[in-house]
């Protein structure tokens, strides 16, 4: 015999109707839910990123500064300290090893040989020595180059032959500029000569690429060269990082304002 079956009792369950505005706030909070479950790595991720170019820009710096003076340091005593006698190293007396006192002596004794040479007795012993080298086939040619190498750097280093202004110039080819350092108006022979038939010249050093010492010096006519008021250390910023440091214009415009407007305030000062 077959058992009866037992309907269950039906239950009726009234749904409430949801209003349009908690519908679609419902929707616009599960976006953002998948959206910042989405990002949240992302943004973790470049954060770190950015902390870590920060420090490494700190860092980076710092850290080739310190290996470099090191490096000149440790040379510097090297080359000296075995031509210092014993009695007057720090080394002698003291159970670790002093850094910088090649240099120091260095220093002292490249000093006294300039207050020497400026002397009259310096001068003629110099000249005696200059005089016995020029005997010597080979070693005057070197002493000749190396003489003029360091008189035209010593020389290049004084305020008066340093780079004056900063200039563009149309170089390597036409629509191409280049950033060159004004050192100053042509003379001599060169100018003499009038390349171009311009009287008009000037002598610009451009830089080549990341190594800033090397470059070309050129004779250019004045008005083939565009002047900037970009300083030196903006100009030598932009050499040195491939164009990756820019100076920021509008900033250097309004410092020099705000110096301009600063004196007239002090010259009004000073007359009251």
């Amino acid at each position: 015999m077959k058992k009866p079956r037992h309907s269950k009792p039906r239950v009726n369950v009234a749904r409430t109707p949801v209003p349009a505005e908690h519908s679609d706030e419902l929707a616009e909070g599960l976006k953002r839910l998948a959206e910042d479950d989405h990002s949240a790595p992302l943004r973790v991720g470049a954060r770190l990123r950015n902390y870590f170019l920060t420090g490494l820009i700190v860092a980076g710096p710092v850290a080739i500064t310190a290996y470099l003076v090191r490096w000149f340091i440790e040379s510097a005593d090297d080359w000296i300290k075995p031509l210092i006698p014993a009695a007057y190293l720090p080394d002698t007396y003291l159970p670790f090893a002093v850094p910088g006192v090649g240099l120091v002596f260095g220093f002292v004794a490249l000093t006294l040989l300039g207050a020497l040479a400026a002397n009259l007795l310096g001068a003629s012993l110099i000249s005696w020595g200059e005089m016995v080298l020029d005997r010597m086939p080979i070693v005057r040619n070197v002493y000749r180059a190396l003489k003029q190498i360091f008189e035209s750097a010593v020389s290049a280093a004084g305020p008066e032959k340093s780079f004056q202004k900063v200039g563009l110039i149309e170089f390597p080819s036409k629509g191409l500029w280049s950033i060159v350092f004004v050192t100053g108006e042509t003379s001599g022979e060169i100018a003499e000569a009038k390349p171009g038939g311009s009287s008009d010249l000037l002598t610009v050093f451009m830089p080549t690429g990341i190594v800033p010492p090397t470059g070309f010096i050129c004779f250019i006519p004045r008005e083939d060269v565009t002047f900037l008021k970009m300083s030196i250390e903006d100009a030598a910023k932009i050499v040195v990082s491939a164009g990756m440091v820019t100076p920021d214009y509008q900033a250097r415009l309004k410092q020099l304002a705000q110096k301009a407007g600063a004196e007239p305030r002090t010259g009004e000062a000073a007359r009251s």
